[in-house]
């Protein structure tokens, strides 16, 4: 294994925001649904043990499906609480987005410091002292309206409702507690999910890639510095209408959102969810940076992107759908009936990703 390789298998197989299912029981939500569907039958349709980007659900008495999703980031809010909050509510809508619908409703959550506390905002703000002369000393309670600023410019980016919400000034930790819940209404006539359906469809990228958001080559000891993803609004919008004229072709069969891990993890999970493989040239990846390498196209973490899988001969009808909303559109692959993942730069190879990573691999990633 190439180290790209390392930090993609740690992050979708070891890595907690992957691999949630492992820590938590979902059967027990699973048997609590089961329940209360006796109650309101029908009413759920994509519940938490699907794994999918959000839950789907109908109100009965009303016409038309639901979509909601809770989203956190707290840990970015250290460093850069505007662009940190307003990322947390567009990726908790694009979430609502992925599974075909518009969102609406937005409640959002914060948990800081006392108001009256000084906290350090910037790089050195996990460590509680400044010592690269960057940061800026501030009290909680400006830090606090910083971050409801990003949450309030997202929604009037992306013409969401902002219905309410909690505070808390009783946390002790360095990390402020910043938690988004969205709700939409399906655009679709059934939910997408998550998915890959069948070998040969393409798959399509809409939206620009950037090298921000390199956490988890961070992790993986392929970038000196972190550059947290950055908030994009006008392409969240624009994406997002994109995104939703591509559904309007009834042509969509899989549909993910570009969260952690970006390409890589969104492509991978698709495919081994379908129980299929997937080829992908990171050459076509429409890219916004002058110099980013093919490293950083697959698995860096740029806001404003979705990825979508049609048929072959309906790819150049979804995608002339999608150009009409937003220009960076492209064919990047498709999937295969293999059992892994291949990542590739033109002819250079990048990364194979297996679908059933062996347990000699998996306990030696556990150590990094």
């Amino acid at each position: 294994m190439n180290t790209i390789e390392k930090a993609l298998i740690h992050g979708l197989f070891v890595h907690i925001h992957h691999n949630i299912d492992k820590v938590i029981d979902f059967k027990q939500f699973k048997t609590l649904n089961d329940r209360v569907n006796k109650v309101w039958p029908g009413a759920l349709l994509v519940g938490p043990d699907a794994n999918d980007d959000a839950a789907v659900f109908r109100v009965p008495g009303i016409k038309g499906m639901f979509v909601g999703k809770m989203e956190s980031h707290c840990s970015p809010c250290v460093p850069r609480p505007y662009d940190a909050a307003a990322t947390g509510a567009g990726g908790a809508m694009r979430d609502v987005v992925a599974m075909g619908a518009r969102p609406m409703f937005l409640m959002d959550f914060i948990g800081t410091r006392p108001l009256d506390r000084d906290v350090i905002v910037g790089p050195c703000g996990f460590a509680g002292k400044c010592t690269c002369g960057k940061c800026r000393v501030m009290k909680s309670s400006d830090r606090l309206n910083i971050m409801i600023r990003g949450v309030r410019d997202m929604c009037a980016q992306m013409g969401v409702f902002v219905i309410g919400g909690g505070l808390s000034t009783s946390f002790t930790d360095i990390v402020p507690a910043v938690v988004v819940a969205v709700f939409g209404k399906l655009m679709t006539k059934k939910p997408l999910t998550k998915p890959a359906k069948k070998a040969g469809d393409k798959i399509i990228l809409i939206g620009q890639t950037n090298n921000d958001g390199n956490d988890t080559l961070f992790r993986a000891g392929l970038a000196d510095v972190m550059r947290p993803a950055v908030a994009l609004f006008k392409e969240e919008k624009a994406v997002m209408e994109a995104a939703l004229a591509a559904f309007a072709t009834g042509k969509i069969r899989a549909c993910s959102d570009l969260g952690a891990a970006g390409i890589g993890a969104a492509v991978c999970e698709s495919a081994r969810y379908g129980g299929l493989g997937a080829r992908v040239d990171l050459s076509k990846v429409p890219v916004k940076a002058k110099s980013i390498s093919p490293e950083e196209i697959l698995i860096c973490e740029t806001q404003g992107r979705f990825i979508v899988q049609t048929a072959a001969k309906d790819a150049d009808a979804v995608v002339a759908a999608a150009r009409k909303k937003v220009k960076h559109v492209q064919v990047i692959g498709e999937i295969t009936a293999d059992d892994k993942e291949v990542f590739v730069y033109g002819d250079k190879p990048v990364a194979v990703i297996p679908n059933r990573p062996s347990k000699a691999v998996l306990a030696a990633l556990r150590k990094m």
